[in-house]
């Protein structure tokens, strides 16, 4: 019996008192809207094509070069070169670390967030240069996603200061502890490559993560995938602080909330035809962690659990589409989630290539 108690009481012990590496901030989460209306349960993303990348995991941002050809990043630092359909299959660059985003420059040159390195700059010839991995003197930790404005300013995410995927193991664990702790460090940047100048636009984010601009490039979209929403922030905004404005409210002229309580966590934001930015859940919504966004203790608890208990929501195939009033006009879903966190579309005229984080193919869908 005295083993028993001994055993039990270390348990508590250790429950209660192991350090984690979060301080849990509480917050109000929103009661989860479920799959209806606009996102009623559907299986438009089902049965998709798959391109064999070869051994390659996670393709997790799509988009075609100057040069016509198909460009993904994956988990291994690779950056795939490839035709429409897959062949003649190449690597283009590795920067020695993991590119989540890229846009090319008017010179052709891949502008790329890598979550370890910064914002870069690969040449036609492979060549790597660091653009800026500070800002402030502030280490930039974790660059996720990047736009390049006609001007050449180039619009990026910062998607936590607290948790760098070079210090927390990787990209997911990172991004678990910085939306667990919910501090909101997240911030958007802008890097004129005319000045070398690194600027904050704002700041105050759970989770800063999908970056696209407005038609008339006044504006920014960026998802904040931490709480479940899309922010429209004016390009000229200058070190604001969105925990400062009443979500409530239609918001000031320089940033408002354009989506808010969507059904999962919103990941990437690509421009596609006819007007449409389209955005990817990584997961949907989960009712345990909605559950304990005011119980801090509970959630630093949570951690102190075997992996295998955390409530880390289950696999659920989802994207949209929006027009820049927030009007959702697609809706494409796979709720048996065989292809793992569909983080966004990247759209042509034939087909929709559907980004993902961990899959070990690059699906696609005719049109």
């Amino acid at each position: 019996m005295n083993l028993l108690l001994g055993v039990v009481g270390c348990a508590t012990l250790y429950l209660l008192l192991w350090p984690v590496p979060v301080s849990p901030v509480a917050w109000d989460a929103p009661t989860a809207p479920g799959y209806q209306g606009a996102h009623a349960v559907n299986d438009r993303l089902s049965g998709l094509k798959m391109i064999d990348l070869r051994g390659e995991v996670g393709p997790e941002h799509i988009q075609f070069g100057r040069d016509g050809k198909l460009y993904t990043t994956v988990a291994s630092g690779n950056i795939l070169r490839m035709e429409a359909d897959g062949s003649a299959q190449q690597v283009f660059a590795n920067t020695g670390g993991r590119v989540l985003g890229f846009d090319f420059d008017a010179e052709g040159n891949l502008i790329a967030a890598d979550a370890f390195k910064g914002l870069l700059s690969i040449a036609p010839d492979a060549k790597v240069t660091v653009l800026t991995d500070t800002v402030n003197g502030d280490p930039i930790r974790y660059a996720d996603a990047v736009v390049v404005a006609q001007n050449g300013k180039m619009y990026f995410s910062d998607a936590s200061t607290r948790f760098a995927p070079k210090d927390w193991g990787g990209t997911f664990e990172a991004s678990l502890l910085d939306i667990v702790e919910q501090s909101s460090t997240g911030r958007v940047l802008e890097y004129d490559p005319a000045t070398k100048a690194t600027r904050l636009v704002a700041t105050g984010l759970s989770f800063a993560n999908g970056v696209a601009l407005s038609r008339d490039e006044q504006s920014l979209f960026v998802n904040e995938t931490g709480k479940y929403r899309v922010w429209k922030i004016a390009v000229s905004a200058h070190q604001l602080d969105v925990r400062s404005l009443d979500t409530h409210t239609p918001g000031t002229a320089q940033a408002r909330v354009l989506l808010d309580n969507l059904p999962g966590y919103p990941d990437n934001l690509m421009r596609g035809l006819d007007g449409k930015i389209w955005l990817g859940f990584a997961k949907p919504r989960n009712a345990t962690i909605d559950n304990l966004s005011a119980m801090p203790w509970l959630r630093s608890l949570t951690l102190r659990l075997p992996r295998a208990l955390w409530p880390i929501p289950k696999a659920y195939g989802h994207v949209i589409a929006f027009t820049e009033d927030g009007k959702v006009v697609a809706d494409l879903q796979d709720p048996s989630g065989s292809y793992p966190e569909t983080t966004a579309i990247t759209e042509t005229k034939d087909r929709l290539y559907v980004q993902s984080l961990h899959a070990h193919g690059l699906g696609w869908l005719p049109k």
